[in-house]
């Protein structure tokens, strides 16, 4: 899965910040360089959730005793992602893609311009891409979700912080929700409609578990099925019950915060720091606690599911403000210097975004070197830290030569519908 809305990888969102349609690409001035430093961490945090999707069948994203070791070291590299990085980043991405719609906005309103159908317009190419991402390369896409939910949080974005918030937290709360009413209705379905929908989500059988690696293992066409299939999951019934409510809510959040200027570093000190201290001190223990639940559970699938995860559903805001207060905090000290690598990162999220996914579908599945269901979690990490090298290091020299990533440039274009200037003009020191 992904980002999974809580289950779906990442994104790309906020993916980068779009001025007013006639004032043409911002310049580096122009930035807000805390904006694109936070992408960058975001981008590279996703990563580590995004490649068990990549690697392991699907129920292992949720359930990790259900495919691979989960012992020694395999097991703390499973807790230490779930503890900081599971929902995480995607909560962070999904403020920030609300952030972005605030300011495009508010860019093309300041120069007397109605900013409505170049929205849509942008909205509908993102939808596009994430449905061909989906269903052409990997089923975990996030995009989908965020070109929908972007559709309705533009109706929000002139509403103050305080009701942002407010009607943030309302919408997440939907889906905590329905997960507690699924819960307490479980028990009075039939047997065979749980068992079903048990194997389905949560506890596979062995045949179907071996369908879906001997499917991600064939070639591309092979693939195609299973990976619609998946894809399917995610996009409708798992957009009805759990994305579109954090997901939309999240945005809403993420608008508030930017408005008063927790994005832009603007924010004093003590607020990041309030930020950390909230993470660790609340944060940090309700995860653990969750986790001790779903142990003491058995790892069965209502308790652990649907009720131990509302502690993570609910911590991760708080550990993801934790991340953004960290990097804030360093965004307003003198190592700030040290980010441009990550704020080139960040500039570049969609297409980083769709490199991780070529990189990892080249790397596990049977068109490529075929290594799915193969790869313990050790090794997946190890393979996130040398993406991350990969990014860190191709970001800064592409945006040397060119003022866009090139999925950045043609989502640009499109919503345009203008070739924007791609290469970076060099002038000579003498002016000529």
């Amino acid at each position: 899965m992904s980002i999974p809305a809580s289950t779906a990888p990442a994104s790309a969102a906020g993916l980068n910040q779009t001025p007013d349609e006639s004032a043409g690409p911002i310049t580096a001035k122009e930035r807000i360089a805390s904006l694109d430093v936070l992408r960058g961490v975001a981008l590279l945090g996703i990563l580590p959730m995004n490649i068990q999707a990549f690697s392991m069948i699907s129920a292992a994203y949720i359930n990790p005793t259900v495919y691979g070791d989960l012992h020694g070291a395999n097991y703390w590299v499973w807790f230490f992602c779930h503890l900081l990085a599971d929902e995480k980043f995607m909560t962070i991405f999904s403020m920030l893609f609300g952030a972005g719609i605030f300011l495009m906005t508010s860019h093309i309103e300041a120069a007397g311009k109605n900013p409505t159908a170049l929205h849509f317009r942008r909205m509908g190419w993102l939808i596009l891409f994430g449905v061909l991402h989906a269903y052409l390369l990997w089923y975990g896409d996030i995009l989908v979700n965020y070109g929908l939910c972007g559709l309705l949080a533009y109706r929000f974005r002139k509403s103050t912080p305080r009701r942002l918030i407010i009607y943030g937290i309302a919408f997440t709360a939907v889906a905590s929700l329905l997960f507690l009413y699924t819960a307490w209705s479980m028990p009075h379905w039939p047997q065979p409609q749980r068992q079903a929908f048990t194997q389905q989500l949560w506890q596979p059988t062995p045949a179907m578990k071996a369908a879906e690696v001997a499917a991600y293992r064939s070639g591309w066409l092979g693939e195609m099925r299973q990976r619609a299939n998946d894809a399917w999951v995610i996009e409708c019934q798992g957009f009805l019950v759990l994305a579109f409510w954090r997901v939309e809510g999240l945005m809403l959040i993420g608008m508030a915060l930017f408005k008063l200027g927790v994005f832009s570093a603007r924010a004093s000190a003590r607020v990041y720091w309030s930020f950390l201290a909230a993470a660790g001190l609340i944060g940090l223990p309700a995860i653990v606690y969750g986790v001790y639940r779903e142990v003491a559970s058995g790892w069965e699938m209502r308790d652990s599911f649907f009720l131990a995860s509302q502690y993570n559903y609910w911590a991760s805001i708080l550990i993801a403000l934790g991340w953004v207060g960290a990097t804030m905090l360093v965004c307003q000290s003198p190592l700030k210097r040290f980010t441009k690598p990550l704020a080139a990162v960040g500039r570049m999220a969609f297409s980083n975004y769709i490199l991780d996914t070529v990189l990892c579908t080249s790397i596990f599945y049977g068109f490529g070197l075929g290594m799915f269901g193969k790869v313990s979690r050790v090794q997946q990490i190890e393979i996130v830290f040398a993406i991350w090298i990969v990014q860190l290091v191709i970001s800064p020299i592409w945006l040397k030569y060119f003022q866009f990533g090139p999925l950045e440039w043609l989502w640009r274009s499109l919503t345009y519908w203008k070739r924007q200037g791609f290469r970076r003009v060099t002038i000579a020191a003498d002016g000529q």
